[in-house]
């Protein structure tokens, strides 16, 4: 409780607080965009095989007789006839005399570019046998996401989280920016990856910066607030990709922001958390005192010392600098422990929420209309998910978003595809549970962890109302402290029952 009590001297939730939660939240509005931006960069229109250069489609009878028709009887997209197939009225009085035979599109497609007039998908054929390509785009994507959890995290912890927030605002801008003008499919790829890097990044450092700069009874709030930045930032997506269909202009008009974002971010006070925990306890001073004068608590800020700092922050400069490995996260048992927890919500959270809102043009209607509903769902679902974590706590929020979003997707699983209602319903419903485990996880997860390490159910531990770890070892006393205050009641309980014998005994 000590740093939380430091927090409340220099102003508690004051204004720069108010300032740099808002100026570290905004570019979350984009985020949502790039995460999910191949659903319009890389939509398939309606296509079919364009016809042989010598075809003369006048004398052959049309398009149609080098179409051959599906079963719904649509023309084939990968498939044409080898020769003209004539269909009545005959030309020249003659029978049909085709022999039936396709072949695949080796002449290219014709796309219909009435609602996508160009996506990576028409400009690099990115269909039939090359379909799998458009995915790898995305795949890419998230590998890049993975690898920036990783290694910015870990930077993170060790250079701070301005500087790697700094970083990550330009390599989001330059990357994104790049891909907008990539000539071709592989370097398209190669900034998307680096682009998912840095996003991953931004979205953990954002949550770390802003919950060690706030009190225990406020983060919540913050968690609650990111969150729906995230989900205001889909509405944009909708809008912008119906104003900005052309996929190289709505690459770059989602890129250029984080310039911005990437120059005032220099205004950034590091996080004096993790300056503590780092042994810098000149450099907390002076966190802490910029802090008080922009909160108007000067004279409070003045009172702080080197020498107050050692007294209130004993425990973390013994025990931090010690400690700061990630390695730990396997070595110790408490912290492996909810290493696995936590990875495993993670995991199941991201790939059950990416696999709904990444197939939007599967649901049948508007894509611009479902990712509007898409985005509308999450704004009751986190409220409520809201309303769980500051009354019930984060375990309940957190185990009852994920058990309902898997029933939703189950149940979506046997529904016959033709029942379209049922299954965007039970999509919508999913999303939104997801879209609140999200919200719980990024909260878990920088409550859970240590100062040192943090950026990187029913098992975890409830973290409503306690003070964020700043070291492993307060990890291990959380628990230990939960044993230790259960005696502590127990012993309570016994002091009753010990008095009344003693005075029968007349002592």
């Amino acid at each position: 409780m000590a740093f939380n009590d430091l927090l409340k001297q220099v102003g508690g939730v004051g204004r720069f607080q108010l300032i740099q939660v808002t100026l570290v939240v905004v570019p979350l509005l984009l985020m949502a965009s790039h995460n999910t931006l191949q659903n319009f960069t890389a939509a398939i229109p309606t296509h079919h095989c364009r016809p042989p250069a010598n075809a003369n489609l006048s004398k052959d009878g049309g398009l149609e007789a080098w179409l051959p028709l599906d079963k719904q009887g649509r023309p084939e997209s990968c498939l044409r006839f080898t020769s003209p197939q004539w269909v009545p009225p005959f030309h020249n009085g003659t029978e049909a005399n085709g022999t039936g035979v396709t072949e695949s599109c080796v002449d290219g497609w014709v796309y219909d570019n009435s609602t996508f007039p160009s996506t990576i998908v028409t400009e690099w054929d990115l269909v039939c046998s090359h379909r799998a390509f458009r995915q790898l785009a995305q795949s890419l994507y998230m590998v890049g996401v993975l690898l920036g959890a990783m290694m910015f995290g870990y930077l993170a912890d060790r250079l701070g989280r301005r500087k790697v927030l700094i970083l990550n605002y330009l390599q989001t801008a330059v990357s994104g920016t790049c891909a907008a003008y990539a000539p071709n499919y592989t370097v398209y790829c190669v900034f998307r990856l680096l682009s998912g890097m840095a996003l991953a990044s931004i979205a953990i450092n954002c949550m770390t910066l802003n919950v060690e700069w706030m009190p225990i009874h406020t983060r919540a709030y913050v968690g609650t607030l990111i969150g729906y930045v995230y989900s205001l930032g889909q509405f944009i997506l909708a809008g912008v990709a119906y104003a900005v269909p052309h996929w190289r202009h709505l690459q770059l008009l989602v890129s250029v922001p984080f310039f911005a974002a990437f120059i005032y971010s220099w205004f950034f006070i590091e996080s004096a958390r993790w300056y503590s925990s780092s042994g810098r306890l000149d450099l907390t001073l002076q966190a802490l005192q910029r802090v008080a004068r922009i909160n108007g608590r000067q004279e409070e800020g003045a009172k702080l010392s080197i020498e107050v700092l050692q007294t209130s922050l004993q425990k973390e400069l013994m025990l931090g600098k010690g400690q700061a490995s990630a390695m730990e996260l396997l070595r110790c048992p408490t912290l492996r422990h909810l290493f696995l927890c936590l990875s495993m919500l993670w995991f199941a959270t991201s790939f059950a929420y990416y696999g709904l809102v990444m197939d939007l043009q599967g649901f049948g209607v508007s894509m611009y209309l479902i990712q509007v509903i898409f985005g509308a769902v999450d704004l009751p679902a986190k409220f409520v998910c809201f309303l769980v974590i500051n009354s019930l706590g984060r375990r309940p929020a957190q185990l009852a978003s994920l058990l309902l979003a898997g029933i939703c997707i189950l149940v979506n699983g046997v529904i016959p595809k033709d029942q379209t209602i049922i299954r965007t319903s039970l999509a919508v419903l999913g999303k939104g549970c997801l879209a609140a485990s999200f919200n719980c996880i990024f909260l878990y997860t920088g409550e859970l962890y240590p100062t040192v390490i943090r950026a990187v159910t029913t098992l975890l531990p409830e973290t409503l109302g306690q003070p964020l770890p700043d070291t492993v070892q307060d990890l291990k006393s959380r628990r230990k402290g939960k044993q230790r205050q259960v005696q502590q009641e127990l012993q309570k309980q016994m002091m009753p029952l010990q008095a009344s014998i003693q005075e029968k005994n007349g002592l």
